[in-house]
């Protein structure tokens, strides 16, 4: 659909389901999560008929593998990412209208429904092939866990489908001396049937869909797109051999489920049936709905070729219109890699910046990747921060309501003549208003972000041209007017911010006392009229020190560090002074009642009787320990670590854990009964 096309009469947005194998960190939101909540809130606010699906990526081979490195089964490690990703999108404000999971039945209905169409129809191409598979844990091997020499450059450690090393395209026939990265012995090739989508079939379709039909979509995405088409499409298999994950809906299929490539992104389809079970169907196989899909460019070719295949196949759902995929965001000038720990976790974010979420949307949106790879900086986030969101969007509204608060207690002046001066300020801002509404309206957040912080400089300019503090009793009646004029800013900033800051606006709505505003009321001028009762000033960011930014950076660096250590999986620390270690206080304490943290799904609030005295302990441990279990155990705990306050607790010390490479935690306990307060040397 190209930007001339009439409106829609209904949006189905999907966002890129994560996969549940770890936590999500900041390249997961400034990619997929906040592009996607910006749109649908802009959406909302234009009151059109939409709804947002996404939900846990729960099936194929990675998950199988950690939750047997963790000892327990699939379905707990799932459980347990579920909750903690789903939470850590609620607390950044991303607002699912369902946030679902392909473990659901639901999902597994709709995706073993839409194999079996395409199978009764004969669609799919049976094929017996020779695959690795390693004797000892009785499974045959995805490529990715399949390690050996590069043909190509010699790296020992090259993957079955890449190099990572000089980049070059395998296939695990092609390396040497193969070994299974799951036992560590030599596979063996082992003949097994799958059933496969000839991708080729449709190739001429996917043509006309991409190449003519959707010319307009972002130069990233198209251009990967025609490289694709250009190299011509081949058949893909549907199926894995694997005992976790959509079983096969065929007699004679046991022991295979559906490749999760195929069966995620019906997971789309599936989220939508369990929010909408009677409606469902207008928002996928309506030609007047408008179907956009939000991801990182890792997953264009799924969602813009193999996933329209699909759909072609099964002959009764409509295409995406648009798929604004972003490339992939760096941190400090090096890839994310969650591997190495080379990431900020949302998890740990929302512990160190408390209360500043919108902090991180504002700043992810401002150097979204929107069409090539960009760069996180701690300093770049703080300068945001102190320059951008302090010194004029906060700056802007505080001397306005404090201005207020002084000359007028608290209320709405009177609104005199106009000048000039606020007729052309007034239709600059419609100018920003029409700008910001374009740019959103084609996917260009950054563009729309800068407008909008343009609104909140025309603020800060008109109040510094006008001087109203300045201002004597003669000139009462043009004061009133400035700063009636100012809180009419403001009224717009609170419309107009609503998408990229939820958090700031509910503060914003606070202060002006105005109930949620709709789109169409931006350019407005009367927002708040005289006598109108304002909410008691109060900032609405805070400036960031510079010693916060530098415990970020070191920890950063102290993460790089380990991960060059020589002891393969457990990094050791740089190292310190025997008097640094002396000066810790370790002892033993007794675990007197734990209780979970309110709107912290990682952390417990712990009492800890270390004999003389009972701590508080905030640890982030919630994810894998009952509190009904714990009370009682014997920890040993450092208790001359500094007081924190952690959500608004006052955490005095630290307990010690053992934690393995996949994240698996275990107290450090003394043997039974010691004495409470009994040092540890």
């Amino acid at each position: 659909m190209h930007s001339s096309s009439p409106l829609p009469k209904r949006y189905t947005i999907t966002a890129a389901l994560p996969y549940t194998n770890g936590p999500v960190h900041i390249g997961h939101l400034a990619g997929v999560y906040i592009p996607a909540d910006i749109y649908v809130r802009y959406l909302r606010l234009q009151k059109r008929d939409v709804i947002f699906v996404s939900g846990s990526d729960e099936n194929g081979i990675p998950i199988t593998l950690m939750a047997k490195k963790q000892g327990i089964s699939p379905q707990q490690l799932v459980d347990k990412f579920n909750a903690s990703i789903g939470a850590s999108f609620k607390e950044f404000g991303i607002s699912f209208d369902i946030y679902h999971r392909t473990s659901s039945k639901i999902h597994y209905e709709t995706a073993s429904e839409f194999f079996t169409t395409l199978y009764d129809k004969g669609l799919f191409e049976e094929k017996v092939s020779e695959q690795f598979y390693d004797l000892e844990q009785k499974q045959f091997l995805a490529d990715r866990y399949i390690q050996g020499t590069c043909p190509n450059c010699g790296n020992e450690k090259a993957y079955g489908d890449q190099c990572e090393n000089c980049g070059t395209s395998l296939s695990p026939s092609d390396l040497i001396n193969p070994k299974s990265m799951i036992s560590g012995n030599a596979p063996i090739l082992k003949e097994t049937k799958h059933w496969y989508l000839p991708l080729q079939d449709y190739q001429k379709r996917l043509e006309k869909y991409i190449l003519e039909d959707h010319d307009d979509w972002k130069p990233n995405v198209y251009g990967q797109c025609k490289s694709w088409l250009d190299q011509g499409l081949e058949a893909r298999a549907v199926t894995r051999d694997l005992d976790w994950g959509i079983p096969v809906p065929l007699a004679g299929a046991e022991g295979k489920v559906l490749y999760v490539w195929f069966d995620a992104p019906i997971g789309y389809i599936s989220a939508t049936k369990a929010l909408r079970p009677n409606d469902w169907e207008k928002y996928w196989k309506d030609p007047e709905t408008r179907l956009i899909h939000f991801l990182g460019k890792d997953n264009i070719v799924f969602h813009c070729i193999i996933f329209p295949a699909v759909l072609m196949a099964e002959g009764s759902y409509i295409l995406a219109d648009n798929v604004p995929a972003n490339e992939f965001l760096n941190l400090e000038g090096d890839k994310i890699s969650t591997s190495r720990n080379w990431a900020v976790w949302l998890d740990d974010y929302l512990i160190d910046f408390p209360g500043k979420q919108d902090v991180l949307r504002y700043v992810l949106t401002a150097t979204c990747p929107e069409t090539k790879d960009n760069d996180f900086t701690w300093k770049d986030f703080q300068a945001r921060n102190n320059n951008e969101l302090v010194a004029n969007f906060g700056n802007f509204t505080n001397r306005v309501l404090v201005l207020c608060q002084k000359y007028y207690g608290g209320k709405v002046p009177k609104e005199g003549a106009l000048t000039s001066l606020e007729n052309q300020l007034y239709q600059d801002i419609e100018n920003q208003i029409k700008s910001i509404t374009e740019n959103l309206e084609l996917f260009r957040f950054r563009e729309a972000l800068a407008e909008l912080m343009n609104i909140a400089r025309l603020g800060n300019r008109y109040l510094a041209e006008t001087e109203p503090w300045k201002l004597g009793a003669d000139k009462e009646d043009r004061r009133a007017t400035i700063l009636y004029t100012a809180l009419q800013i403001i009224g717009n900033l609170s419309i107009l911010a609503s998408p990229f800051l939820p958090h700031t606006v509910e503060k914003l709505h606070s202060l002006l006392n105005l109930e949620s505003l709709t789109w169409d009321q931006a350019g407005r001028t009367d927002f708040v009229k005289e006598g109108h009762v304002l909410g008691e000033p109060s900032l609405l960011f805070e400036k960031i020190e510079n010693e916060i930014i530098e415990v970020q950076v070191e920890k950063l660096q102290n993460s790089k560090k380990t991960n060059q250590a020589p002891l393969p999986g457990i990094p050791v620390k740089p190292t310190i002074s025997f008097e640094d270690f002396s000066e810790m206080d370790i002892r033993v304490g007794t675990i007197v009642d734990a209780t979970k943290v309110p709107k912290a799904n990682k952390l417990l609030q712990l009492r800890i009787d270390i004999g003389n005295e009972t701590r508080t302990v905030v640890s982030g441990i919630a994810e894998q320990f009952d509190p009904l279990k714990i009370i009682g155990i014997q920890v040993s705990i450092l208790v001359n670590l500094a007081p924190r306050i952690i959500k608004g607790v006052e955490s005095h010390g630290m307990i010690l854990m053992a934690e393995d490479s996949e994240g698996k935690l275990s107290f450090i306990r003394p043997e039974p009964n010691w004495k409470e307060g009994s040092i540890i040397r």
